[in-house]
């Protein structure tokens, strides 16, 4: 049953990090300012402002909660949660927008 549910839960996570910011966080992510990473956190692109550093860091606040949640409810280790979030998120990436897969952003095509 827990094999079942963490990735359901997983999935959960993720999209529930996201509402607050819904609008803000796909216009940044379309503009290039912020892009997914390997290790499921949001990161800034470039020289951020400070409304993408607030968002960013909202965003990551937000998802460090939720993975300790699901590592807990799972008995699982953290960054095993936030790395498969961080892949998750990359591979559901669509063209045009960044990610950071390794030590370097990279465009999606």
């Amino acid at each position: 049953m827990k094999t079942l549910l963490f990735p359901i839960l997983l999935c959960m996570c993720f999209c529930a990090a996201l509402p607050a910011f819904a609008i803000e966080l796909n216009d940044a992510k379309v503009k290039g300012l912020v892009g997914e990473q390997r290790d499921g956190m949001l990161g800034a692109v470039s020289a951020a402002t400070p409304e993408v550093l607030a968002l960013v860091n909202e965003i990551n606040a937000k998802r460090a909660k939720a993975y300790a949640g699901i590592a807990r409810q799972n008995g699982a280790d953290i960054e095993i949660v936030k790395q498969l979030a961080g892949k998750k998120a990359i591979e559901k990436t669509p063209a045009g927008q960044y990610v950071k897969p390794a030590d370097r952003w990279v465009l999606v095509r």
